[in-house]
């Protein structure tokens, strides 16, 4: 919660104490030459009534390089009509100048985001001029960046010329944000609006993104929000966490309710302990309030905020972010659309590694598995011809889609391919398979499994705690696991295997494994435990059932590791099969057990419903009849 203030956060004599650095917007921007190379403050801190003075100078400004990161609200010297006047040059494209640098008539500078401050004061991007937006000094003469420290600083403390426009709307955030009166060369007193950008309402897509991105969020985890409307969209997911901490580049109105939860504490940050840490942010007036002299806001410059080593230290850093495209290696496309530059490069790679290095940390790229209204698939086998690449394959960790996860980090070219076809939208799978087969991703067999790439529905997750304490997870199988299933049959005992599958096998053929993973989910559902590991996650248990149309009964069987035996996995995933069987309108079950099979036995013998048996020479027949 914001601290009461009734006081006004700046000195109200100001002006008569530094009138000798006011000047009229007008009179403020006839300091700047033609030629010259001037920065325009960020995001919805951009100064208006400057840009619109120097926009009306434009024809006394030839060949004037506009520089920013992102803007918002109105960008008047974006115009076709003003080219020969001003050229702009962004680190990050938004939809105001979007237009002009796809017609070719700006730039775009593809940076990392932590390295633009280096830009700056090395003299490699001199600034003749800055033009940026502060609040009012306070007594001792600091003023504050507010919403948008991030390379507003750097700029300020290394352009030649320093036009501030003086708010009193503009929030006085705390942390690395200040710069004193006399380190600016003309202040220019402007009571406006800032510009707001209300969050948008997420949809359902939205949201089941959102909703998958915060169960990857395990408590204690310091969490950075990505700009767009998924990375703000998984907040709503996050308020039953527990010690959660934020190290973000921005964030957006969304953090006040997740604030207002108790979620988020900070306590197990590393860095900035119990401090909300950010360079700028993006919200509407009733955000700028609340973080006004707010104590538990830190507003720092991008090149601490965006520190690979900073972000890497941590405690569970989770990195959350966008892309455009992905493709079947694992490559992020995430600034264009084909040659067409669209965005940016931002701080997806700072947070990306930083997290990827942090102890326990999550490395997150999240997008909707279409677009154009469902009729072309973001994950595709190439990226579109011209795309680039800003989080390479080698980078990549989790993708996430409306379609569930895909763990990349550290897998083969076919476990990626596969892992992605699997979140792509249904729609699409089949012809990524087909693709990945003839780019020889994919081996020549799995053409097969045509049309059987099916998800389980995400209403089979469910979760089981051990009287240890320990958390198993239970979701539907899927096809990314057969090497899991493959490790697993190699990790059981002879006995477990003579139990579960009535042989001595050694080994299991490909076919059967593929048999097991492949499946419908209707007729035929498996559902696997697993634990959390550093690779992804370990199966622990698999529980199955396959149903026989003619009788309405289904075949049940499951497996348990050895070392997770003895542990009531097997009962509890024995209730949870015949509560699925149930909500699917399945009469029972029936099973084939061993006689030397007790622990099976005892499973079955425990069911709440009417159960029958069958002894043969060899094995029990089951049949269990629901209420």
């Amino acid at each position: 919660m914001p601290d009461s203030n009734t006081q006004p956060s700046f000195d109200p004599e100001w002006q008569s104490r530094y009138a000798d650095l006011i000047a009229t917007p007008e009179a403020a921007v006839r300091e700047i030459r033609p030629g010259q190379r001037v920065f325009i403050g960020t995001g919805c801190g951009q100064p208006l009534a400057l840009v619109q003075a120097l926009t009306a100078r434009s024809r006394e400004l030839a060949d004037t390089e506009i520089i920013h990161l992102l803007t918002l609200g109105d960008a008047p010297y974006a115009a076709r009509d003003l080219t020969q006047c001003f050229r702009v040059n962004s680190f990050f494209i938004a939809e105001n100048v979007r237009g002009i640098i796809q017609a070719g008539l700006g730039d775009y500078t593809p940076i990392f985001l932590s390295e633009i401050p280096r830009l700056f004061s090395s003299g490699r991007l001199p600034l003749d001029a800055a033009l940026i937006q502060v609040s009012p000094p306070d007594e001792r003469g600091m003023c504050s960046l507010g919403i948008s420290v991030d390379i507003v600083k750097s700029a300020a403390e290394n352009a030649r010329l320093v036009i501030a426009q003086v708010n009193p709307r503009m929030p006085r955030t705390l942390g690395d944000s200040t710069m004193h009166a006399y380190d600016m060369d003309i202040l220019v007193p402007v009571d406006t609006p800032l510009i707001e950008v209300a969050p948008p309402e997420p949809d359902a897509e939205t949201r089941r993104i959102g909703e998958y991105v915060a169960a990857l969020v395990e408590d204690g985890s310091t969490v950075e929000f990505g700009i767009g409307r998924i990375p703000q969209a998984v907040t709503e997911f996050l308020k039953q966490k527990k010690e959660l901490g934020i190290h973000t580049e921005m964030f957006t109105d969304a953090i006040i309710d997740l604030l207002e939860s108790g979620a988020v504490t900070g306590t197990r940050k590393t860095l900035d302990n119990r401090k909300i840490v950010a360079s700028f942010c993006m919200g509407t007036h009733k955000l700028y309030d609340y973080l006004d002299n707010n104590p538990h806001f830190a507003f720092y410059p991008t090149e601490y905020v965006n520190d690979v080593h900073v972000i890497s230290q941590q405690h569970k850093q989770v990195a959350i972010n966008v892309a455009l495209e992905v493709d079947l290696t694992g490559q992020v496309c995430a600034d264009s659309l084909g040659t067409q530059f669209y965005s940016g490069i931002g701080g997806q790679v700072d947070f990306n590694r930083g997290a990827a290095r942090s102890h326990g940390g999550k490395a997150i790229i999240a997008l909707p598995s279409t677009a154009r209204n469902g009729t072309v698939s973001r994950i595709v086998t190439r990226l579109s011809p011209g795309a680039g690449v800003v989080t390479t394959r080698g980078d990549v960790h989790y993708v996430v889609t409306e379609h569930g996860v895909a763990y990349l980090h550290g897998k083969s070219v076919q476990e990626r391919a596969m892992a992605l076809i699997t979140i792509a939208h249904p729609d699409f799978r089949t012809q990524l398979l087909k693709e990945a087969i003839e780019a020889k991703y994919l081996r020549q067999e799995l053409a097969d499994v045509e049309g059987k790439i099916v998800v389980g529905p995400p209403e089979y997750r469910t979760t089981h705690l051990l009287s240890d304490g320990t958390q198993i997870n239970f979701r539907s199988i899927r096809p990314t696991d057969e090497p899991s299933l493959r490790d697993l049959f190699y990790t059981l005992s002879q006995e477990t295997i003579y139990y579960r599958f009535m042989s001595r096998a050694k080994h299991l053929p490909r076919k059967e494994i593929q048999d097991f993973v492949y499946i419908n989910h209707r007729s035929d559902v498996a559902i696997v435990g697993t634990v959390p590991e550093a690779h992804g996650e370990d199966i622990v248990a698999i529980g199955r059932y396959y149903l026989n149309e003619r009788t309405n009964l289904a075949e049940v069987a499951f497996v348990v590791r050895d070392d997770w035996q003895n542990r009531g996995i097997g009962t509890f995933l024995m209730n949870y099969l015949t509560g699925l069987a149930r909500r699917n309108g399945i009469t029972g079950f029936t099973a084939e057990v061993l006689r030397e099979n007790s622990a099976m036995q005892r499973v079955l013998n425990k069911s709440a419903d009417k159960v029958t048996t069958q002894p043969g020479p060899d094995a029990i027949s089951y049949r269990i009849e629901f209420a």
